[in-house]
């Protein structure tokens, strides 16, 4: 199949876990066989054009006119995908679906679908409605309803978890039949520890037991319960250093509660870590927490899991769904400062019980998280799609039939 994707994070342009996510999938797609096309944001330091993991990259820019608020952003570099994408499906012809993660290319996506009379797959990885626990203003619910649209003009929605195919159901109403569940993966060769070039000594003491998180620094991730947690730890564990790595918006306020709390000498902020830091602070870990108080899914307990670091999260969310408590990490009750003291506290003085459950949780990635599966998975999708589409009138016989009949053929024979 010859695959349309649309995306506003591909590395190195990257604000959250949506460009490692897509990354990772694409060339998976592309290892299994099929024709990845993804039309994408630019950046300064990465060409507009690239062969990556088998995956043809495009890179655009948006217009180079005053953008008042981001809205008005999104919509010039939708025009610019829209350009861009069209020129090669013209160009390299017979592309089979549309797919576009996220609201961000929800314009360009539908445009396509309806230009070129193909079905439209959208991936939608959280939502506006979640992330801000309502939607409080007329920013908040321009965005909800733009993700509505997108949904609306899907074939095939897919979310990453069940706790997320809820959310869809509840804020849109989306028929169950409409949503596929295909969880996150991780590479867990991208968290190899080699040899670093940081020293130990320079984030804690040789004596200090490290607590580490990892990621964004928005309230939603919950590193301000952490923070309320940090003096019930030390009464247990004086000898702990909390090192939060990461940047954000909230970064500022997290800093001040910190020294309001008279806690500032034990937390090290990093500000941005890049990917060899980060699995050098994994393996230095005693414990990597994961605090949040919404979360789709979590990529970022995928990510520890992998780097063999033992676990702490907040049961919320797809997150819950990811760990078993007691097995292969400790859940906490979101929100609950005291919670997640208590299950850090736990790992902390039961080395023996941490090397277990990271163990375990490392066998679990490999085993269930593998992105090879997932796009196996998302292969199944765009099959179900293409034969719903053949009794519609969208179906040109001429154009894609002998194709999808050839398709249909081989994979009967290896099936």
């Amino acid at each position: 199949m010859r695959i349309m994707m649309l995306s506003w994070e591909y590395p190195p342009k990257s604000v959250g876990g949506l460009a490692q996510h897509v990354f990772d999938l694409t060339g998976a797609l592309a290892e299994i066989g099929e024709d990845v096309h993804l039309v994408t944001v630019g950046s300064h330091d990465a060409p507009q054009f690239e062969t990556a993991n088998g995956v043809k990259v495009y890179r655009v820019h948006p217009y180079q006119v005053s953008s008042p608020d981001f809205v008005n952003w999104v919509t010039q570099l939708n025009v610019a995908i829209l350009e861009r994408a069209a020129a090669v499906m013209n160009e390299e012809g017979n592309f089979h679906l549309v797919h576009g993660h996220d609201w961000l290319v929800a314009y360009s996506a539908r445009a396509l679908k309806h230009a070129y009379r193909l079905p439209l797959v959208a991936t939608i990885h959280a939502t506006e409605y979640g992330r801000n626990y309502g939607l409080h203003n007329d920013l908040q619910r321009h965005i909800s309803d733009v993700e509505w649209w997108l949904i609306y003009e899907s074939w095939k929605v897919i979310c990453c978890s069940h706790y997320m195919k809820g959310e869809l159901q509840h804020v849109f109403q989306v028929p169950d039949d409409k949503v596929r569940i295909i969880p996150n993966g991780v590479n867990t060769s991208n968290f190899e520890l080699k040899n670093s070039a940081y020293r130990r000594e320079d984030f804690a003491s040789p004596d200090e037991q490290i607590v580490l998180y990892v990621g964004r620094l928005v309230r939603e991730k919950g590193v301000q319960v952490l923070i309320d947690a940090i003096p019930r730890i030390l009464n247990y564990r004086p000898g702990t250093k909390f090192i939060i790595a990461g940047r954000g918006p909230y970064e500022n306020a997290l800093r001040n509660q910190a020294a309001a709390m008279g806690i500032s000498n034990r937390v090290y902020f990093t500000g941005y870590v890049n990917d060899e830091l980060r699995n050098t602070l994994y393996g230095w870990a005693s414990v990597a927490v994961i605090p949040s108080l919404y979360e789709p899914f979590g990529i970022v307990a995928l990510e520890a899991m992998a780097a063999r670091s033992p676990l702490v999260i907040s049961d919320t969310g797809g997150l819950g769904e990811i760990v078993r408590h007691g097995v292969d990490g400790l859940k906490a009750y979101p929100g609950n400062s005291q919670s997640l003291a208590d299950m850090i506290i736990w790992l902390l003085k039961d080395p023996g019980l941490a090397e277990n459950m990271r163990r375990q949780a490392y066998f679990k990635v490999q085993r269930e998280y593998n992105w090879l599966e997932i796009a196996r998975q998302t292969r199944e999708v765009y099959r179900e799609i293409l034969n719903a589409r053949r009794n519609t009138s969208w179906y040109e016989g001429d154009r894609y039939g002998g194709i999808l009949d050839r398709v249909s053929r081989l994979f009967a024979r290896t099936s």
